[in-house]
């Protein structure tokens, strides 16, 4: 791969993300309902990444490793955005967008434009490392297999914990309750987790220990920037705030006992209920 190739996959993904985005504020703008939001992005960027994974094919044709890597990227957008487009459909607005939409007052619209391109733009590293991952001239091997495997098992974990949080809420007698069985009690955000370790397949695919393609390396940008997003920004703040409000001293107790990304064992619990 040279630079002018880099420049062109650079400029056709930043500008595919930023139209991706504008069309979901325009989907939240027409629907009220702010959860579109998360189904648009996750099904347009699965978009460009399979249209990343078969770019490389024009210029050296098409082979086997950007075959799975277009599939292992539609399989995790197919999954991811089915999830999230049917828990959208059973609710009148994410209360993450929602408390920024109040914070922004007669200004939201603006706000939440920009906040949408900014999501655009750190999707940029994500879709990238899936082009470098294609772009890789080196054989496929057993590294690659170890790749094609860690997203496998990110795919199954997230859509575990996703299931084991649906069958909790499903139950009334958990309507004020914490979910803390399953996955969730080694970690409160399972899913986020399992969500990023699905990035660190595209690096393990893309890098190249032997020195023939050094671009190899900057894929591991993507689950940088994923653990970033999830972990500071996007993710786990704004969620956990949100929780504590409606579940209070019970979360904190949780929090107090249970890892908030990485899974490990529970800590002693130190008072309160779940």
């Amino acid at each position: 791969m040279t630079l002018i190739h880099f420049i062109a996959a650079f400029v056709l993904i930043s500008a595919s993300l930023s139209a991706i985005m504008a069309g979901a504020w325009l989907v939240w703008r027409r629907t009220g309902n702010s959860g579109w939001v998360d189904t648009t992005w996750t099904f347009g960027l699965g978009a460009v990444g399979i249209a990343s994974a078969v770019l490389p094919a024009l210029a050296d044709g098409f082979s086997l490793r950007q075959a799975v890597v277009a599939a292992l990227m539609g399989a995790w957008a197919l999954r991811l955005g089915l999830h999230i487009a049917s828990r959208s459909a059973g609710i009148t607005d994410d209360p993450r967008y929602a408390r920024l939409a109040r914070d922004w007052g007669a200004d939201a619209p603006r706000q939440m434009f920009l906040l949408l391109q900014k999501q655009a733009l750190v999707s940029i590293p994500l879709a990238l490392s899936v082009f470098l991952a294609a772009s890789n001239p080196v054989p496929f091997g057993v590294q690659d297999v170890l790749g094609v495997l860690v997203l496998a098992i990110a795919i199954a974990g997230e859509g575990i914990a996703d299931a084991q949080l649906a069958r909790f809420r499903a139950r009334p007698a958990n309507r004020d309750r914490v979910c803390d069985t399953g996955l969730w009690g080694w970690s409160r955000h399972p899913n986020y987790f399992f969500q990023w370790l699905g990035w660190v397949a595209y690096p393990l695919l893309a890098i190249d220990f032997g020195g023939v393609y050094p671009w190899g390396w900057l894929a591991l940008a993507g689950p940088v920037c994923m653990y970033w997003l999830l972990v500071h920004v996007s993710g786990i703040p704004p969620l956990e705030a949100h929780m504590l409000e409606r579940r209070g001293e019970r979360f904190r107790a949780y929090q107090a006992r249970t890892n908030a990304f990485f899974p490990m064992p529970p800590r002693a619990a130190t008072g309160g209920r779940p």
